[in-house]
């Protein structure tokens, strides 16, 4: 049985962007929980999380969250797990604040950080580092692959044709 994804947001209001990290995981057929756990206002219901996690059935955590974003690295803290950070944009900053809390962790305490908003892109990663032990998930990233080849060919093709129109 493949390992489920946590997906852990500092608020609720992390939830739209995160909706589609949730979404391509569920389509590629892996469980996911989500839950809103905040590094400051609820510091040790995130830290049990993380503890419990591995032997909880996870293999991967994806923390979001804005502003003072140190959701992963108090997950990251906590685990053996790799722990993907998603830094969410803000009105503060323009998001640059979440995400030099995120990506700047001290050594030992790794979170692979996404783009500002990257959640398909935490998505794709943690399929990826699951695929690593489950051959059907490392054939639905091949799949995934070649579809975008094909895309951006026939989107070049499309693009041809425009020009010779000139």
């Amino acid at each position: 049985m493949s390992k489920k994804v946590a997906i852990i947001m500092g608020s609720d209001s992390d939830f739209p962007v995160m909706k589609n990290t949730a979404q391509r995981l569920k389509n590629w057929g892996i469980e996911i929980e989500v839950h809103v756990m905040s590094a400051h206002r609820t510091p040790e219901r995130a830290c049990e999380f993380a503890t419990k996690a591995q032997e909880n059935g996870f293999g991967v955590i994806i923390a979001a969250a804005g502003k003072a974003a140190h959701l992963g690295g108090v997950l990251a803290a906590h685990t053996t797990l790799p722990v993907i950070g998603v830094p969410i944009k803000s009105s503060t900053m323009d998001g640059l604040d979440s995400l030099l809390s995120t990506v700047q962790m001290p050594s030992g305490i790794p979170v692979a950080t996404v783009a500002l908003d990257g959640a398909d892109n935490a998505a794709i990663l943690a399929t990826q580092i699951l695929a690593l032990s489950d051959e059907k998930l490392a054939q639905t990233l091949v799949s995934f692959k070649e579809e975008m080849v094909s895309g951006v060919i026939k989107k070049d093709e499309a693009l041809q044709l425009e020009v010779e129109k000139l």
